[in-house]
């Protein structure tokens, strides 16, 4: 592949061949290239020959070196130069200088926006056309008809320009309204050459992959992307090149976000077409209802088993019971208890079993995660012993949607599983931390040995332990457990003094409303919409209502002062209110159910914004809306 700078340094020089004085400028105004006859021309300092030189300054330049001749408001004359050139249309003129030359001037639009103008000296032409106009009394008759004959000619061309130029004006516009068509859409779409450079973009792949450029036209697809990005795409492009069309997923290390990805050959300039997509919610929904439909399998798989173990330990204890009364041998006693407390741990492990297979559903709510953290520091510290510290930190200040209940629980779990590897003394660090706004990492490390190799690979399997009888080996599988139905992850490893293990949620940010604010509200229950909007207007919100989605997106669309929306999840007519969330990406959507958090519509609004569960009260309303306090 050719150098980037020699190339660059081919095309310069083969504008400055060209006879005619020639400049380009972006959609910004900004110089992007020119001829080095663009700057004899018009006799232009070098600070305005280079590229990202500001077209109002070089207006501005000209002006006062007399290039337009005496202008009466200087400002006002170069303020109508730039707003011409920022709606820039298509264009021919011609013009005497001040200087006595003429000048022709040819604008046309660039399709990555922009423009490219071509100056052309025509004086030597013009003294030629009146010089033949001085003599055309003495021309023959013949050349007069011949003369004629031409100018009806001109004239026929002359409108067919007219119908050229009509017909490039609606190209433009055509392509203007494509342009804002993909602009609009929430995806990355793009075109690549054979050689991997853009050729097109709608500037949304900072959108859809944050960190990385939005102007990205000219680059190649690496310098975009950057290595790691680039090194996970390249099988599929070089496939895509080649003719087959490719549509795969990867996670984007820089930005933690799943990324979508559609390679589609372009035949006709041996190309390629890219559409990408953020996922990241959607599988994070995906991997809960794919952890929800394996609990549901074991439930099935172990519900009839547990049901005949419980009852043989049912009658192993009642047996166990009478031995105990009666009149043994006293060798018997030891045998007795020793059964009786093997079936009470066969009785617990059996408890334990059923809360993995057990339908238990993520149920998120506004949670300030520093108290929660506090609180959880003092219901665990008495576990511990006085050689072991817990040290507890978060720099977290918003409100997250979590379930505090099942949080809690895990956390428990890692931070007594930390304990046992610690020994007899030793510290364990909690800390919560938010990651690129996309996910809440709830990190616990101890200073104890660490994860064995076998650990690390196995640590996440039912019922594998390393501390033989004293362990069932469900702790972190049912950590796991529930990392995977709220969509999240959970990862061991090992640092330099212990063991780490990250427990990490997707983030969603509770709301957090201020009094006065307009709220749309949508309740197709008349008595319920009136005991809502009660205790909204009592919170010091102004509200609207609608019953329908449709009826909301119309007013949404109307009202542009709505600051969020509260909508139940069924409603008049077929739409859910979950659509509203999608079809109002720019307004927080908030939804509100008496559906049980098992029902899989109460699933599908829990992963994709927070969910108010009916009947509440006013207290629980504030809350979830993130008011400090009630108003008195």
């Amino acid at each position: 592949m050719p150098d980037r700078a020699n190339t660059d340094a081919l095309v310069q020089a083969g504008l400055n061949l060209i006879g005619q004085a020639l400049s380009i400028y972006d959609s910004e105004l900004r110089l992007a290239a020119c001829n080095t006859r663009f700057a004899e021309m018009f006799d232009l300092p070098h600070a305005l020959t280079r590229p990202g030189a500001d077209f109002e300054t070089t207006i501005r330049h000209l002006v006062e070196c007399g290039e337009y001749g005496e202008i009466d408001d200087v400002e006002t004359f170069i303020r109508a130069r730039v707003e011409q050139a920022s709606a820039f249309q298509p264009h021919y003129m011609e013009r005497t200088r001040a200087n006595g030359r003429t000048i022709s001037v040819e604008g046309a639009p660039l399709p990555q926006g922009g423009w490219v103008t071509v100056y052309t000296d025509i004086t030597e032409v013009k003294s030629q056309e009146q010089l033949l106009r001085t003599r055309s009394e003495l021309l023959s008759e013949e050349v007069l008809a011949r003369s004629e004959e031409l100018a009806a000619t001109n004239r026929k061309l002359a409108a067919t320009v007219s119908a050229l130029e009509e017909a490039q004006r609606e190209l433009t516009e055509m392509e203007a309204r494509t342009r804002l068509t993909t602009e609009m859409m929430p995806a990355h779409i793009a075109h690549v050459d054979s050689a991997g450079r853009y050729t097109f973009s709608n500037r949304r792949l900072s959108n859809v992959m944050p960190g990385r450029p939005s102007k990205i036209v000219g680059l190649h697809i690496s310098e975009a992307l950057g290595d790691d990005a680039y090194a996970r795409v390249l099988p599929h492009l070089q496939m895509a090149l080649a003719g087959d069309p490719s549509t795969f997923e990867f996670t984007d290390i820089h930005s933690s976000r799943r990324i979508r990805v559609a390679f589609t050959p372009d035949e006709s300039e041996k190309g390629v077409y890219i559409l990408s997509m953020d996922v990241t919610e959607e599988t994070q929904a995906r991997a809960a209802l794919q952890q929800t439909r394996r609990r549901e399998m074991a439930a099935q798989l172990t519900s009839g088993l547990a049901h005949d173990f419980s009852n043989l330990l049912t009658i192993i204890l009642g047996m166990q019971s009478k031995l105990a009364r009666m009149d043994l041998p006293a060798d018997a006693d030891p045998l007795i208890t020793a059964t009786l407390q093997a079936a009470r741990r066969g009785g617990d492990l059996l408890n334990r079993i059923a809360d993995i297979t057990a339908h238990r559903a993520w149920r998120p709510e506004p949670l300030d995660v520093a108290s929660f953290l506090s609180d959880l520091h003092t219901l665990a510290a008495p576990s511990l012993p006085d050689s072991i510290a817990l040290h507890v930190s978060t720099s977290i200040t918003e409100r997250a949607l979590l379930d505090p209940g099942q949080l809690q629980d895990s956390l428990l779990n890692l931070i007594l599983n930390a304990r046992d590897a610690c020994g007899e003394h030793g510290a364990i660090r909690l800390k919560a931390t938010e990651m690129r706004d996309t996910w809440i990492d709830f990190t616990v490390e101890d200073t104890g040995a660490g994860f064995s190799e076998e650990a690390l690979k196995h640590a996440l399997d039912p019922f594998f332990t390393t501390k033989g009888d004293g362990g069932s080996g469900l702790g972190l599988s049912m950590v796991y457990d529930m990392a995977k139905l709220a969509g999240g992850q959970l990862q061991v490893g090992n640092t330099d003094t212990g063991a780490r293990v990250t427990l990490r949620l997707p983030l969603r940010h509770a709301a957090r409303h201020l009094s006065n604010e307009l709220v749309l509200l949508v309740e197709d229950s008349p008595d319920l919409r009136t005991t809502i909007r009660d205790m909204l207007t009592s919170l010091g919100h102004s509200v609207i209502e609608a019953t329908s989605v449709d009826e909301a997106l119309a007013l949404a669309q109307g009202v542009p002062d709505i600051a969020f929306v509260l909508s139940d999840i069924s409603l008049e007519g077929p739409a859910l209110g979950t659509e509203l969330v999608e079809a109002l990406p720019k307004k927080p959507v908030y939804l509100m159910t008496s559906l049980p958090a098992s029902d899989p519509r109460h699933q599908n609004a829990a992963a994709k914004t927070a969910v108010l569960p009916k009947p509440f009260s006013k207290s629980d309303l504030a809350a979830f809306l993130g008011h400090e306090a009630l108003p008195t």
